[in-house]
């Protein structure tokens, strides 16, 4: 039995990955790098992760409060502000923010579409600001004002594009993406607060033709609604604390989307014990597929067997695609649902496989023990050069919502939160 990582060991992994929100932002409008490649563009979704990671900073004294407030509202201020409507290089248009943006203009970076779920996570980063910076001062006053202002902004019927599930994006040369938000999938914090909308409300029937489109599946001894990739059991419990909480479709069920998370996770490790394709390390201590930076495109002769190994994708459990790549930061990311065996991976990640070691902001964005290493490399497999703010995220807020429920209690206290789970249908745990 492998010895559970310690609680100085979170924290150290917890600080160290805080430092990309740090270091990877650029102080004067708050953006936040997507990745660390040289001349990469910011995220939308990294800089709302960095706006729900400030208050966990300044909770345990990695960065103090003023300074928090002061990148918040420079953050929000950018997005207020920045150019907003249909012109191909603007930031945004109808509430809603492309994908990528110039770290230093802020306008729209690479011809990128606007994402729909990457601005609920930025919007869903400046309510937890909002709520975190409560103080009877005018920049905390200008945090809450602007936060709720640009959620108050974004057009949910515009998105729906005339359907009832609501659109992945838009362009200004194409249009409406043509794939919606269908089947599980990290939605279920776009429908909330697209449901709580106070201008531009979802319908309830854009969450019951989401619901409809679920698969629930028994695997490797567990029934569960499926997903493959890890990241999708966990995105929208990074914000919304769904203990006990049940719609309709749970209630039928008999149990909540966080024992869902829960027997997701222990689908992973099942999955990497039995290791159907035979990929080095896999086992009790060493899993975690989700979307992540692989080794490839390319395809290999090892050991006899020809194996074709993929850049980035969105890998899953059980159908695939599985190529041996493994991610620590979305072992991390499940603690709360299972962290008896969480904790001894992360511990194994650390002191045994040295994923962490001699790393700037803890893990780095994958690994793949099949696939060769560089000549430069010591640990004698693939281990990705970049990191990026969308792993980072996820591991200080579920830290600290295992440690302390810090995110999900400031989100309980949002009343679009609260609003969006009754319009949902949610009932139970803390909605009462």
């Amino acid at each position: 039995m492998s010895t559970p990582a310690s609680d100085d060991d979170l924290a150290t992994l917890q600080r160290e990955t805080f430092d990309y929100f740090v270091r990877e932002a650029n102080p004067a409008n708050g953006l936040v790098r997507d990745k660390t490649e040289e001349n990469w563009p910011a995220s939308i979704a990294a800089t709302g992760l960095a706006l729900a990671c400030y208050p966990v900073g300044v909770k345990n004294g990695y960065m103090s409060r003023g300074a928090a407030a002061e990148r918040t509202l420079a953050t929000l201020r950018l997005f207020w502000e920045s150019p907003h409507g249909p012109e191909p290089d603007a930031t945004g248009h109808r509430g809603f923010y492309y994908h990528f943006l110039d770290m230093e203009t802020g306008r729209r970076a690479w011809r990128c579409e606007l994402s729909t779920i990457d601005s609920t996570f930025l919007l869903a980063g400046g309510l937890t600001a909002a709520a975190f910076f409560n103080a009877d001062t005018r920049a905390e006053a200008e945090i809450r004002t602007l936060a709720i202002e640009l959620y108050r902004r974004a057009d949910w019927i515009w998105a729906l594009d005339g359907g009832e599930t609501v659109t992945h994006g838009w362009t200004p040369e194409g249009g409406f993406l043509k794939h919606r938000w269908e089947g599980y999938d990290e939605a279920l914090l776009l429908y909330v607060l697209g449901l709580a909308s106070p201008t531009h409300a979802l319908p309830r029937s854009s969450y019951e033709a989401w619901t409809s489109t679920f698969r629930w599946e028994h695997c490797y001894g567990y029934d569960y609604l499926y997903a493959g990739p890890l990241f999708i059991h966990q995105l929208s419990h990074v914000w919304i604390d769904l203990r006990g909480l049940q719609d309709s479709f749970m209630r039928g069920k008999g149990i909540d989307y966080f024992e869902n998370s829960r027997r997701a996770t222990y689908v992973q490790q099942r999955y990497a014990i039995e290791n159907p394709r035979g990929f080095d390390g896999y086992g009790e201590h060493c899993w975690g597929i989700t979307a992540s930076e692989g080794p490839g495109p390319s395809t290999l002769e090892l050991d006899g067997i020809e194996r074709r190994f993929e850049d980035y994708v969105a890998r899953g459990v059980p159908y695939g695609p599985d190529d041996g790549t493994l991610a620590p930061w979305a072992v991390a990311a499940s603690l709360p649902f299972a962290p008896e065996i969480v904790r001894p991976t992360i511990a194994f990640c650390i002191h045994q496989a040295k994923l962490k070691a001699a790393n700037a902001y803890g893990f780095k964005a994958a690994f793949n023990p099949t696939y060769p290493g560089s000549t430069d490399n010591a640990l004698g497999f693939w281990v990705s050069p970049w990191y990026f703010g969308l792993n980072e995220g996820p591991v200080i807020l579920m830290i600290e919502n295992e440690r302390s429920g810090l995110v999900w209690e400031l989100m309980r206290s949002c009343p679009y939160v609260r609003r969006g789970l009754q319009r949902a249908g949610f009932k139970g745990g803390w909605l009462g």
